[in-house]
């Protein structure tokens, strides 16, 4: 059985967010433009098969990621009860705000009639699943779909200030797509859909279109209210645009890939087209969808555990293939120490990680002897889902440096940004975050860290670091090994958390609802809460 009992393509809906803010500009107030449910496409973009008879279903793709059930998520809907209990002078700015990029239909509609968005005010969903759908629907078709244009690819766009084209007759909304569609099949898209004609737009395929809500620029709070300067929480984008990879690969080709044969793209009437995308959107989130799969029933999921478990293996297969490579070279004992180098490289576009600071990434470095028997360990990680080590796991109010050598196991290269508040101590709170302590997360290849701008910048020691360079990162390590029984076994490893330990646990401080049960998700998936994206072994 489904969990919802509603007909079947009530159901059905089509990694990170977009949304209409539309901050100004001419179309405002516009009432005729306006978004459909998921349900109105499924019915024909559903059921498709390639040229070769495998099944392609856009719709039950989509309704497993972290886009479709942006407004499910967990940790986001904990994030901003936090937020509000921090800042509860501004709470109704702060849901209206939070919610451009997880509930952007209700944000936009509320905003077209002079409102501001609550986000809780929508829930829970099952409450009044009618209601309440635009809400659930999440980063919905007609959201991505209706983005015209104007600006993408500029500072002006971003924090989700792109444009929505209004209709230029009422029930003839543009709904932009990389195909050029004969008129008999957009005669049966319009009166399926609503009003939704297809029109054939190139910057659909473009990393534009991405950058415009996945470049987040929030600022931060005083205990009045008052807002500071521009803190810059998420910058895929512009790292990418700082890249080797600009102009060569989009954000479309990683993370929506192409189907590598003709295939129909509606099940009525479809022609073959080539390079149709998958809309999986693979990102780096699968703890998102591991905690759906698990607690799908409590956060009114639409989707199928067995879908959202198809979701992880699909973001896990794509992290260990695509994210990282990690190499060991001049291994050597000398006088009871074992020196060694670890490089990692950083295979994407951006960062490694990026996006929401709850991300890290961490270098596990192993020593074992002729039995097995562990030697030296650096960045084990505990069952908990804490580093051993960490300093910033054991006390929220330290952090872990950035290393060039590492010789005690209380030392871990960890890839990550801190962030801090105005009185420069360590914070996770978005509002409170005035600039970065750290921020030594892996380089993209052809990133030149000296003249990056400041939003992406190197901070901390691995400014100054010459190993820490465009695409990869190399850290020595000298520690003591003693007499232990060679053959020396050396094991160096990549591992990545969508959300580390600190991130998770400093929301064990608010006594409400959102951020108590995210913990309690948490701790009861925190084994499987990370996972290794590269490793290289050496025997000496």
């Amino acid at each position: 059985m489904r969990r919802n009992a509603l007909p079947l393509l009530m159901i059905f809906g089509l990694a990170a967010a977009f949304a209409p803010a539309l901050r100004g500009g001419t179309h405002d107030k516009e009432p005729q433009v306006k978004f459909q449910t998921s349900d109105r496409c499924f019915a024909c973009h559903n059921g498709m098969k390639t040229k070769s008879g495998q099944e392609f279903d856009l719709g039950l793709e989509w309704q497993a990621t972290a886009m479709a059930n942006s407004s499910r998520d967990p940790y986001w809907q904990a994030g901003v009860r936090r937020e509000t209990i921090d800042h509860p002078e501004s709470k109704a700015a702060i849901e209206n705000e939070c919610s451009i990029c997880h509930m952007p239909v209700a944000r936009y509609e509320a905003k077209l009639q002079g409102q501001l968005n609550g986000v809780f005010s929508h829930l829970p969903f099952s409450a009044d699943p009618k209601k309440n759908a635009a809400a659930a629907d999440g980063v919905t078709c007609s959201v991505c779909h209706q983005i015209g244009p104007q600006g993408l690819g500029t500072p002006e766009s971003y924090v989700g200030n792109f444009v929505i084209d209004p209709p230029k007759v009422a029930g003839d909304h543009a709904e932009y797509g990389p195909y050029a569609i004969a008129g008999g099949e957009q005669h049966i898209m319009q009166s399926s859909s609503g009003g939704f004609q297809p029109v054939p737009g190139k910057h659909i395929t473009e990393s534009g279109i991405c950058g415009s809500c996945h470049t987040l620029i929030t600022k931060p709070l005083d205990a009045n209210g008052k807002e500071g300067n521009n803190f810059y929480e998420q910058m895929p984008y512009p790292e990418w645009e700082h890249s080797g990879y600009n102009g060569k690969t989009s954000c479309q080709a990683c993370h929506m890939p192409v189907i590598p044969e003709p295939t129909q793209i509606s099940s009525v009437l479809g022609a073959e087209r080539t390079e149709a995308a998958h809309h999986t959107f693979v990102g780096g989130n699968f703890m998102l969808s591991r905690i759906l799969e698990k607690y799908g029933d409590e956060l009114s999921a639409a989707a199928q555990p067995a879908q959202f478990n198809q979701a992880v293996q699909d973001t896990l297969q794509f992290l260990q293939t695509q994210a990282a490579r990690v190499s060991l070279s001049g291994v050597q004992v000398q006088d009871g120490k074992l020196n060694a180098v670890v490089k990692v490289q950083n295979l994407t576009g951006h960062k490694l990680p990026t996006a929401y600071p709850s991300r890290r990434a961490w270098l596990h470095f192993v020593v074992r002897d002729a039995s097995g028997q562990v030697v030296f360990e650096s960045g084990k990680l505990r069952d908990d889902g804490s580093i051993a080590g960490n300093d910033n796991d054991d006390d929220p109010l330290k952090f872990e440096p950035h290393y060039r050598t590492i010789s005690r196991w209380d030392q871990v290269e960890i890839f990550e940004d801190i962030m801090q508040d105005q009185a420069g101590k360590p914070t996770t709170g978005l509002l409170q975050a005035v600039s970065y302590l750290k921020d030594n997360r892996i380089l993209p290849g052809g990133f030149d860290k000296q003249s990056a701008p400041a939003s992406i910048a190197v901070v901390g020691e691995a400014g100054s670091d010459p190993n820490f360079a465009a695409g990869e990162a190399r850290v020595a390590y000298s520690v003591w090994v003693g007499n232990a029984q060679g053959p020396l076994t050396i094991e160096a490893e990549l591992w990545y958390q969508p959300v580390g330990y600190r991130w998770a646990h400093n929301l064990l401080f608010y006594n409400a609802m959102e951020p108590q049960r995210f913990v309690r998700y948490y701790d009861s998936l925190a084994k499987d809460g990370a996972v290794r994206l590269a490793h290289a072994e050496a025997t000496h």
